[in-house]
């Protein structure tokens, strides 16, 4: 006997992120219905039992919620069109993406003039923590929404916390991601010490994981460093440096000084400009292992800890 439905709900973009929901949200019991631009995306998530929509208009026609995981302000704009350019029933949109404020904001207006409602809902993790529900959403907006939602957030992540007022999940997005762009380029900047002075990089990994330390973008995004393969993406280099110019801009309008941010983010340039683009952010510790003059000779031995 086929389970009974926990309800319907739709997700627009089925990226790395959009994907990973929609797959856990369909092992979960829920009807899901699924968009994305790219054919490859939509028979991937069509594969793991996501109905796939031909448009956003037809998503939304069928999913009384609707969460979005975009890659630019441009797709969320062209996707609330789409939604309030119908005679729908109010729809609740969980944006999930990482955006300006303001590009939120103004989506947020289009659709409450349209009678719907908006959480700003972004997550805390990489994709390879998303495939594993590995992440944590900072949800704000309407508090009554959210624990309506609670179940079906828990059904992709491992934890959601109420923010408060619509715009505090972005707030909290952007503190998250400053230090997510630090920690990712000082493990980078360890392991790449490490091996130039002559330490395996298993070894490094294997002993700061134990030691005082480690941090959660050394646990994820080490064990790419050390094998030096960048292609399992979690999140590309091109799409990141969205993300940091974000980042940027706001704590460029509180006049929050961001030095050790503002260090890294030529680190991630030089990814790009080094080939990186379409591969994970870890790949910075290629670019500081060519900046070092660092050439990987034989793996030893993992190191053995008590």
């Amino acid at each position: 006997m086929a389970l009974r439905s926990k309800g319907k709900v739709g997700v627009v973009g089925l990226g790395i992120m959009g994907g990973a929901y929609a797959r856990h949200l369909a092992a979960a019991g829920w009807r899901v219905t699924g968009y994305d631009i790219a054919a490859a995306r939509n028979r991937a998530a069509a594969r793991v039992g996501v109905e796939i929509a031909p448009d956003a208009m037809t998503l939304a026609q069928a999913a009384p919620v609707i969460i979005t995981s975009l890659p630019s302000p441009q797709a969320l704009d062209v996707t609330v069109a789409a939604i309030v350019g119908q005679k729908l029933a109010p729809r609740i949109v969980v944006e999930t993406s990482t955006l300006k404020l303001e590009e939120k904001e103004r989506a947020e207006r289009a659709l409450r003039k349209a009678g719907h409602l908006m959480l700003d809902s972004p997550v805390s993790g990489t994709g390879t923590q998303a495939a594993v529900k590995d992440i944590v959403v900072y949800a704000s907006g309407d508090t009554k929404a959210i624990a309506r939602l609670r179940r079906m957030f828990l059904d992709f992540s491992r934890a959601v916390c109420d923010i408060g007022a619509f715009g505090n999940g972005s707030r909290m997005k952007y503190v998250a991601n400053l230090l997510v762009t630090i920690h990712n380029v000082a493990s980078a900047e360890a392991i790449v010490l490490g091996m130039k002075s002559g330490l395996d990089p298993q070894v490094i990994y294997d002993l700061i994981s134990a030691g005082a330390g480690k941090s959660r973008m050394f646990e994820v995004r080490g064990p790419m460093m050390v094998k030096n393969n960048y292609k399992k993406v979690g999140m590309s280099v091109k799409l990141y440096h969205k993300d940091i110019a974000v980042i940027g801009d706001h704590a460029l309008k509180l006049g929050v000084p961001t030095p050790l941010f503002d260090a890294s983010i030529p680190i991630y340039a030089s990814a790009m400009s080094l080939g990186y683009g379409g591969q994970d952010t870890a790949s910075v510790c290629a670019v500081l292992e060519t900046m070092a003059g660092v050439r990987r000779g034989k793996r030893r031995k993992a190191a053995k800890t008590r």
